[in-house]
Parts: structure tokens; sequence; C-alpha cells
């Protein structure tokens, strides 16, 4: 359970990201209200999700995957250019989460 509310709450602050960039600086409310419900939500979802998951390997995927969606979301979504540095640090984001997962599976 505690992976899925970890979901969540990768799902609530990338949409919340996502609103941030078409709040155009908090100047048009409604983005700017999904902004903050999403932080909300998924801080929320977060701080369920560390009574069950370990707190380094939440963070780290939450962080991680919230980061590398938001990546690939500017490229698809607001035209942000694609280079091999960018491709590099994605994958090494995601590399780091598998890492940090393969070494926090013991309790």
């Amino acid at each position: 359970m505690g992976y899925l509310l970890l979901a969540g709450a990768i799902a609530a602050e990338v949409a919340a990201t996502t609103a941030m960039k078409y709040s155009e600086g908090f100047s048009r409310l409604w983005p700017s209200l999904v902004t903050a419900l999403g932080y909300v939500v998924s801080f929320a979802l977060l701080a369920q999700t560390l009574k069950t998951v370990q707190i380094g390997t939440a963070y780290a995927i939450w962080s991680g995957v919230g980061t590398a969606t938001i990546a690939v979301l500017g490229l698809l979504l607001f035209g942000e250019g694609l280079s091999l540095t960018k491709v590099a640090g994605i994958l090494l984001i995601i590399g780091g989460v598998v890492v940090l997962n393969l070494g926090g599976a013991a309790h």
C-alpha cells in the first residue's frame, strides 16, 4: 500500500509542478490553485507513505521519478530541448533510484 500512496504523491507533485508552469508566476488563478492543492496532496500522501516505506527510499523515488517525469513533460508540453546532457541526467536519476531501492530493500 505504501508504494501505491507514493505513486499518488508523485502524480500529485507532477501535476502541481506542471500547473505551476501554466500559472505564469501565480498570476492565473486556476493553475495557481491546482499548484497549491497538488503540493498539499503530494506531501500528505508522501507522509502516509513514510509509515511503511523507508524515508531514503521513498524520497529518492518521489524526487527522482518526479524530476524525470517533469523533464519529459518539459519536452512534450513546453518544447524544451533535448540534449545528451539532459538524457544523461535523467538516466543518472533513474539509476540512482534503482540503486537506492536495491540497497534499501532489507529492513
